[in-house]
């Protein structure tokens, strides 16, 4: 057990002004705190005096990543408290922007960077993280952190928000956590010249020199930490597929952006459709943007209408995607990367996104091109024209880059869109009517479908594992929900969403034969029961 200083300076047993009278005189704390004795309830209220008071996002950002930092039970109770409040803070949209400052605003290390000059000793850089037994790990290599680019070190703000989103939405414990940043160098040359840069000055590694070393993580990763579950985190899109694809059978892994994204979009389709009416399969989707998460959602798309009677190739010619240069048809006269091949259909070539919504006369529209005022009023209005209740979605992260806002769509659309976003807008009043945009974030997704990959210890993370949690998630949605235009359930639920799509998840990894845990009597109370909650321990 630790004593004095040693306690104050640890997050997990830190209690701050909580120490009881008899804890302070145990563990030789008491002339080190202030002698009056605080309740949680009390320190809560504090700290959210404290955040508020500050003048912009990224201070609050730097507030709470200081009480993370100093107790970690206090940090969880406030996020888990005010949720709504929080979550935009502590991730998407002040992550972004927390990711752009990461080297001026950086305080304490959290997490491991792990860069080139390690290669040959990565499992030893493993080893010196202080916890045992990780159980969770996300990792990135900067390229592509939210709409931004290349942040290269600097991304490490995503692997620590997305472990904390872990832990507040789906009560996985933090001891357990590990943020990593793959330090392969930035193809950034404003980061590299700038004073604060904090990772290493040279142009991204490429070819078999990148691929070597991730291989070493990974066979590292399985050698430290045997039973980990690795979440691959903002990969630029020509290793993104190929590194998923390369290692989800060696050890339990997934892309968040390409399958999270999937499957929250798919649940934003299910909802909409409790709206609109009418079946999945009868859908024809139209993407702006073809990377990962566009693909991605197209994918995951293609196997639930199959599961609903079509074939694939019907399926697949449900979807249509837009990228910078156009329609993705073939014989388009470029040489299109592998993941867009299976949705390039035959069809005249088409220049521009308007015009394909009025050719095509989509049921639904998808932005996930970083784009922003990617969807114009001359396209919500074509969405309108050719649909009673088009569906919209502006997915890309952070607002900024947003394809439009949520004002923009219900105005545009004359109150008709059924609209979702990636990151949060204020509900709208149009013509006395009050709508809430659901946010389609990945939050309703991965926190759920981790905790139920960690309980059943599923050896690998399936498509439908994916398709389960869209399902789940699109089954909560409640009338009240829908009434006021929102397709997902309230962000204050997030913690019993994520408990319901963590037991669907561990229900397939049972039933499909990938659970390495045993099947308990009641999956969903069991893991209820180990979910993580913010209280403080009793040290007297």
């Amino acid at each position: 057990m630790l004593h004095g200083a040693a306690v104050l300076a640890d997050p997990l047993l830190n209690k701050g002004t909580a120490f009881s009278e008899r804890e302070r005189d145990a563990l030789g704390l008491r002339p080190l705190l202030p002698p009056r004795v605080f309740t949680m309830d009390e320190q809560v209220q504090r700290t959210l005096g404290a955040v508020r008071r500050k003048q912009d996002n990224i201070e609050k950002y730097i507030y709470l990543t200081n009480l993370q930092n100093r107790n970690e039970v206090l940090f969880y109770r406030l996020v888990i408290d005010y949720i709504e409040e929080m979550v935009p803070l502590i991730y998407t949209p002040t992550v972004g922007e927390a990711c752009l400052q990461y080297g001026s605003i950086y305080r304490r290390p959290r997490g491991l960077f792990i860069s080139l000059r390690e290669r040959g000793r990565i499992a030893e850089m493993l080893r010196l993280w202080p916890h045992d037994g990780v159980r969770l790990i996300v990792v990135t290599d900067g390229e592509r952190i939210l709409g931004l680019g290349d942040l290269g070190a600097l991304g490490m703000g995503i692997p620590v928000g997305k472990l904390s989103l872990y832990t507040a939405c789906a009560g996985v414990h933090p001891y357990y956590t590990l943020p990593i940043t793959l330090d392969v160098g930035t193809d950034n040359e404003t980061l590299q010249k700038g004073p604060f840069y904090i990772g290493i000055n040279e142009h991204r590694a490429r070819g078999a020199a990148y691929d070597s070393f991730i291989d070493e993580f990974v066979t590292s990763v399985k050698t430290v930490f045997p039973k980990a579950l690795l979440q691959w985190e903002d990969f630029g899109n020509a290793n993104a597929f190929r590194l998923l694809n390369k290692y989800r059978r060696q050890l339990p892994c997934f892309n968040d952006d390409i399958q999270g994204t999937a499957s929250v979009a798919l649940a934003g389709i299910l909802g909409a459709l409790q709206i609109t009416g009418g079946k999945l399969a009868d859908q024809r989707i139209l993407f702006l943007g073809a990377g990962e998460a566009g693909t991605g959602i197209a994918d995951l798309y293609t196997a639930a209408a199959r599961a609903e009677g079509l074939s694939e190739a019907a399926a697949r010619g449900r979807c249509w995607f837009v990228d910078t240069k156009g329609l993705v048809v073939r014989g388009r006269g470029d040489t299109l990367a592998e993941h867009k091949v299976p949705y390039a259909h035959d069809h005249p070539f088409i220049a521009t996104l308007a015009e394909a919504v009025r050719v095509l006369k989509p049921t639904a529209l998808i932005g996930v091109s970083g784009m922003a005022a990617g969807f114009t009023r001359e396209i919500v209005e074509a969405m309108t024209a050719v649909n009673d209740q088009p569906i919209i979605f502006a997915l890309s992260n952070p607002t900024s880059k947003a394809e439009c806002t949520a004002e923009q769509a219900y105005t545009w659309s004359r109150g008709k869109a059924i609209f979702a976003c990636g990151s949060p807008f204020a509900p709208v009043e149009y013509q006395g009517r009050r709508f809430v945009p659901g946010q389609g974030n990945n939050i309703y997704i991965f926190p759920g479908v981790g905790l139920g990959a960690l309980s059943s210890e599923a050896a690998e993370v399936t498509d439908e594992m994916f398709l389960a949690a869209a399902q789940t998630l699109a089954g909560l949605v409640q009338p009240e929900d829908l009434a006021l235009g929102r397709i997902y359930p309230a962000l204050t639920k997030i913690r019993e969403v994520s408990l319901q799509i963590a037991a669907a998840v561990a229900e397939v990894a049972h039933r499909s034969g990938l659970a390495r845990a045993p099947r308990p009597a009641n999956i969903l109370e069991d893991i209820r029961d180990r979910m993580f909650q913010p209280v403080y321990r009793d040290f007297a």
